[in-house]
């Protein structure tokens, strides 16, 4: 099964800069039990500036500037929201 695009939002400030936020329904795997793939952004000048994402083989992660470690608490919660609106 190829991931289905279910949400995608992106706002814009005044000053350009972005919140952008996607999140896919895929199959779950290893790296994605619950069987979701996401992305969520602050972008400011063009820079990334704040991430939370479970690209492939590194799980949930977090991106403060230059500095990426794991995360859990908003991917449960994430989750919990999203399968009670299922």
């Amino acid at each position: 099964m190829r991931a289905k695009l279910i949400l995608h939002d992106k706002g814009i400030d005044d000053t350009g800069n972005i919140v952008e936020i996607k999140l896919w329904k895929t199959l779950p795997s290893k790296d994605k039990p619950h069987g979701y793939k996401y992305s969520l952004a602050y972008i400011v000048d063009g820079i990334r500036v704040i991430g939370y994402d479970n690209s492939e083989q590194k799980g949930d992660h977090k991106h403060i500037n230059n500095v990426t470690e794991a995360y859990r608490f908003i991917v449960s919660s994430l989750y919990s929201t999203v399968n009670s609106h299922e």
